[in-house]
């Protein structure tokens, strides 16, 4: 792994915010709007994290899967590449990345047993199927794998600002971020630095003098704070905080990009 991110293939591949969210022609064709494709790519997300906590593997693991699905859909359609089984291939590639592999058997196990009561035999996968997908996305990513997540900059900001006692509020919305596509935009450090800002404001505490001392764009923190926070506006919470997808929704979306031509 790289040592450094801004001689990292993450830092050379950050993608101006026009770049993201930008729905593939074969989608188009398909009547995916761009509406229906961000609820594709958090629902993703979110599975990615539901599927994460049943074959219990580290954050890192998670945030980095998050991420290559992301990026693989700056990239791909998904009439091309199925959500569906992108999001668990992700994971699997993941886990070998990050040093904490999860075997393919244990995936296809867990993803029968989450869909244990869903009619739709097409996304019960097999083994060969996450690794036949695991080259494509390879692929789609040009074997670019290494990704720098917010988390450590995060701790090392908190215990320099002297604010330690922010560490779960601001961790919890650093894991928020990775709903959105913050990670594919912006260095892991600024998006460590907007979470502190948040964190600061909803804990009512002054650290103007800390953030103009850090020397940083104040403008560019403030900007992603309100990404994040036009976000939770965007979103349906439950009363856990955890966001809320109408389920027919999700699926009229997702059957669109499985419909064939």
């Amino acid at each position: 792994m790289a040592a450094n991110f801004w001689t990292s293939s993450h830092y050379k591949q950050l993608l101006d915010p026009d770049k993201v969210d930008v729905v593939q022609r074969l989608d188009k064709e398909k009547g995916v709007t761009l509406e229906e494709f961000r609820l594709i790519k958090i629902h993703m997300s979110l599975q990615i994290w539901k599927l994460a906590l049943q074959v219990k593997v580290r954050q890192r693991v998670i945030a980095t899967a998050i991420t290559y699905l992301r990026r693989v859909y700056t990239r791909k359609s998904m009439t091309e590449y199925d959500p569906r089984l992108v999001a668990p291939t992700c994971l699997y590639l993941a886990s070998k990345v990050e040093e904490s592999t999860v075997q393919a058997r244990l995936l296809v196990f867990y993803i029968k047993k989450m869909c244990a009561t869903s009619s739709d035999e097409k996304y019960r996968f097999e083994i060969k199927d996450i690794l036949e997908m695991e080259m494509k996305v390879l692929e789609a990513l040009d074997y670019y794998l290494v990704v720098f997540h917010p988390y450590r900059p995060l701790l090392q900001l908190l215990q320099d600002a002297g604010i330690t006692d922010l560490t779960q509020v601001a961790w919890g919305l650093v894991n928020d971020t990775y709903k959105m596509d913050l990670i594919l935009i912006h260095p892991p450090h600024m998006i460590a630095l907007a979470c502190i800002y948040i964190a600061c404001v909803l804990k009512d505490k002054d650290l103007t003098t800390w953030f103009e001392e850090l020397r940083v764009d104040m403008n560019i923190v403030k900007n992603i704070s309100m990404e994040i926070l036009e976000f939770f506006e965007y979103c349906r919470l439950d009363s856990k905080g955890n966001i809320l997808i109408p389920e027919d929704r999700i699926n009229a979306a997702l059957n669109k990009v499985a419909a064939k031509p």
